[in-house]
């Protein structure tokens, strides 16, 4: 049986292997043609220039010019481009399919560099900012032209709208402002997939196993296809087989003979809407009646059990144009071997006509489930799991052809053998442009809510539970709603008070729960109090060293200062006097954090000590504070802070190591070096998910909790050295003294707003977000208010 199975697999192989033989000579033959024109071609280009006379202004100042190829798929077409102050114009040579095309640079949306024929010569561009399909694609002949036009471009581009990166789609996705849709376009896009290039189409992924229910219910598991795997690990068996021959195959080894996106693949999709694309690459015929894209589950199947069979979809399959499904143009497709016709798609019984597929198709692509799983998938297809080992233990290897940079045609001498290789390689097939180099951050689903204390340190954003309703549930909605008004009016923000108490820069800044008391800590040694309308109250003073941050503890009556002088003091509020003297540490205590009885304090001896206060004692005494454990770093902590559930401590260090802690554990969970100095201020997003950090190097960058991913990081001007932030917006003091807005899904500045004459140094911001109290290098300490 198992020597049938190997003939049968070898067989398959074989025929495999003819059939891209016949391809890749029709497509030689096709090239040498080509070739033989394009000859003909540069020529006329050569004795022919762009015709001003198109410009649409006479005030119009031309930047540059040069000869390029418009390509569309299997076609290109030279002429030349000319770009002005205001348009990019093509005139083709030959006219077709206009005169001249013109699109105005106050109207892109989106450009994009492009592989073409595994060469750095393609320039995309789009002016909308979703359409799967660009405005024109162009092909220069060196890589200077392209990169001149498309700097000149991105100025325009920088002015009216942000070049995203995948970093920063990946935020969007994450907090559900794009769609899982929105999303694989966008790295479709960025990993060099083009409509326009059959070699490199984009790629979609099956996300449906179930085509033979009359019903198709998204709410159960087994529905769906494992997105973990490849399509070539879906089954078992056949993956056996293959993991087999892989064993003892001889260099280069691959587990995959045929690749899950290639030309012919496209074309088996679309030969309904595209048949002269078929008939091109196909030799002026269609393929045979049996192998064509006659059924969904007959496909779904051959991807399953097919030797050589591992593709993946389309677009348009998750698009609303049915057309790919059907035989409208009522072309000739020929018979099947039980008689019937070529025509019309069949679908599975759970879709009534081809809108209807199409319709539950992507309603399927934006479940829950996949929304859960699709990083998996993203890890396979663009992420680390696409090439080297991590890609061999996901059973993920592909044709050495087929990734980017394995082959240099251009080093290989002989014309007909680098023509042949190129030919080979566009015909087979291309892996994307690999776009993350560590595992993909989940996608954040309504199912989870609300987070609790995680009992293992697999548990790193803590064990996410799913929300359940309370009676202040309500309570809750109108504060979160409150909050996220109150962001997005943060840029209206006004100093309604202010004072300068200080003799030196402010440190840190408490509030009492009730309001009613605000403190202020400073180099000056002092801690001050003020009431709510920042009148002065009282002076304390513990040493001659500066104080460095402040907090209230839960009781509401006791304020703890951290000092320079290794130490914490504690001050009673009611009695107007320290109370207590915590000395845990040998160098400078930098800032501290507290939650449910438990005081973290970090300091620049490169600890952060974890004191446990005795619940059964309301009063603070430093008999009664118990070192719980003492968290090792390599260099001063600088800054710490916890999620809200106190799952996970953050710590930041003078030589820009971020590191999480799981404080159940007090086990590293992550640790990146994020930074390239001193880390100014840490905080996690209020989900958990995402923790932001400043630095001095001037970067703002967010990590994503669960994988350890910097997924967002942005160069300020200047030095922001604290902030507040809701997870989608921070709100920061800068260097120069002002309060700076950011979108962090833009990385964009949205507000500047003039506060302090020097850097602010300390920001403390009320539940709600409305409030805030800011103290800077200038002694001040302003009161703000969101107006409405």
């Amino acid at each position: 049986m198992t020597f049938q199975l190997e003939v049968q697999s070898k067989t398959e192989d074989v025929v495999q292997t003819l059939l891209q033989l016949h391809r890749a000579s029709c497509l030689e033959k096709l090239g040498d043609q080509t070739a033989m024109i394009a000859a003909n071609l540069q020529s006329r280009l050569a004795r022919s220039s762009f015709d001003k006379n198109c410009f649409q202004s006479v005030a119009e100042k031309p930047h540059m010019e040069c000869t390029v190829e418009m390509v569309t798929p299997l076609v290109s077409n030279p002429g030349h481009v000319c770009i002005t102050d205001e348009n990019l114009y093509f005139q083709p040579l030959n006219g077709y399919p206009e005169q001249v095309i013109q699109i105005k640079l106050q109207q892109v949306r989106r450009i994009y560099k492009r592989r073409h024929g595994l060469k750095p010569l393609g320039l995309e561009v789009f002016c909308t900012e979703n359409d799967l399909c660009s405005d024109i694609y162009l092909k220069f002949y060196n890589t200077a032209d392209r990169d001149e036009i498309y700097y000149y471009m991105a100025t325009f581009l920088e002015n009216h709208i942000t070049e995203h990166t995948a970093e920063s789609y990946m935020l969007q996705w994450q907090r559900g402002h794009i769609s899982n849709y929105q999303y694989l376009l966008h790295l479709n896009n960025l990993a060099d997939r083009s409509c326009n290039d059959l070699s490199q189409y984009p790629v979609f992924p099956w996300v449906i196993a179930d085509y033979g229910s009359s019903q198709l219910d998204l709410t159960n598991a087994a529905t769906f296809r494992d997105l973990s795997k490849p399509v070539g690990a879906l089954n078992k068996e056949r993956l056996d087989r293959l993991l087999a021959r892989y064993s003892g195959m001889p260099e280069p080894r691959f587990i995959y003979g045929s690749h899950y996106s290639s030309p012919g693949y496209v074309l088996f999709y679309l030969v309904r809407v595209a048949p002269e694309h078929m008939l091109c690459l196909q030799n002026g015929r269609y393929d045979h009646p049996d192998r064509m894209f006659n059924c969904i589950a007959e496909t779904w199947k051959n991807c399953l059990e097919g030797a050589t069979d591992f593709k993946e979809l389309i677009p348009e399959f998750y698009g609303s144009d049915s057309s790919f499904l059907e035989n409208r143009l009522n072309l000739d497709l020929g018979r099947r071997q039980n008689g019937s016709l070529v025509g019309d798609v069949s679908l599975p019984p759970w879709a009534s006509d081809a809108s209807d597929f199409l319709e539950k198709h992507k309603a399927a692509l934006e479940s829950p489930f996949v929304s859960e799983h699709l990083h998996e998938w993203i890890d396979l297809v663009f992420g680390f799991k696409q090439r080297g080992s991590d890609a061999e233990a996901a059973h993920n290897v592909f044709h050495p052809l087929t990734y980017e940079g394995n082959i240099d045609c251009d080093s290989i001498e002989d014309t007909d053998q680098r023509i042949a290789m190129l030919t080979q390689i566009l015909e087979f097939g291309q892996t994307p442009k690999q776009l993350f180099n560590s595992p993909h951050p989940q996608r954040i689903t309504a199912k989870f809510q609300s987070t609790r204390r995680s009992s293992s340190i697999t548990s790193p954003v803590g064990e996410l539970s799913p929300a359940s309703p309370c009676e202040d549930s309500s309570f809750e909605d109108l504060t979160d709603e409150s909050r996220k008004l109150a962001w997005a009016n943060m840029g209206s923000l006004k100093a309604s008070s202010s004072c300068r108490m200080h003799k030196e820069a402010v440190t840190g800044i408490a509030v009492t729960r009730d309001g009613a008391s605000l403190f202020s800590t400073s180099l000056d040694s002092t801690l001050k109090m003020f009431s709510k309308e920042m009148d002065f109250q009282r002076s304390m003073s513990f040493s001659n060293m500066p104080l460095s941050s402040c907090l209230v503890l839960a009781d509401g009556k006791t304020v703890a200062c951290s000092s320079w002088d290794n130490n914490v003091y504690f001050y009673s509020v009611p009695y107007g006097r320290r109370q207590d003297t915590l000395m845990g540490h040998d160098d400078a205590v930098s800032e501290m954090c507290w939650f449910e009885n438990r005081l973290y304090t970090a300091s620049w001896d490169s600890t952060v000590k974890v004191w446990q206060l005795d619940s059964n004692d309301s009063s603070v005494k430093r008999s009664r504070f118990d070192l719980l454990a003492e968290l090792e770093h390599d260099d001063g902590v600088n800054t710490v802070g916890l999620n809200a559930a106190g799952t996970l401590l953050g710590s930041g260090c003078k030589d820009g190591t971020l590191t999480i802690w799981d404080t159940s554990s007090f086990e590293v969970f992550q640790q990146v070096q994020c930074h390239t100095g001193n880390i100014h201020h840490l905080a996690f997003s209020p989900d958990s998910r995402h923790i932001l950090s400043v630095g001095s190097d001037s970067c703002m960058k967010m990590t994503d909790v669960q994988t350890g991913m910097v997924i967002s990081a942005v160069k300020a001007e200047e030095e922001q050295r604290c902030f507040c932030w809701d997870g989608s917006s921070a709100l920061c003091g800068g260097q120069s003294g002002d309060l700076i807005l950011w979108d962090l899904l833009s990385n964009t500045v949205t507000t500047k707003i003039p506060a302090h004459s020097g850097a602010v140094t300390a920001m403390w911001m009320n539940e709600l977000g409305n409030t805030v109290i800011t103290g800077g290098e200038d002694r001040q300490m302003f009161f703000w208010k969101v107006q409405s």
